[in-house]
């Protein structure tokens, strides 16, 4: 059956190297291809064992203030800032 398809430029470009690296004709490298990957699709999905999540209590270590995160990150922000100017410039 003759139709015409638009493939994207990386298809185009593996599809290419098959060709080259197989001698065979680029209709039959694309209809190879097209089997593989709808045969593939035709398979169910392996059945994985169902991913549990066990909670943990969590919170702050003692002696951290939440009230005062903001001020901390602040801090942070401003000494990442300062070592990023403050540090020498490689001029290449």
């Amino acid at each position: 059956m003759r139709t015409t398809l638009t493939l994207d430029e990386d298809v185009a470009h593996r599809l290419g190297e098959l060709t080259r690296m197989t001698g065979a004709s680029f209709k039959q490298v694309v209809n190879e291809t097209l089997r593989a990957g709808l045969q593939g699709a035709q398979k169910p999905a392996p059945s994985l064992p169902r991913f549990r999540v066990t909670p943990k209590a969590a919170g702050f270590r003692v002696g951290v203030d939440v009230r005062r995160l903001n001020q901390l990150n602040d801090e942070l922000d401003t000494e990442a800032r300062f070592d990023r100017t403050s540090a020498p410039k490689d001029d290449r």
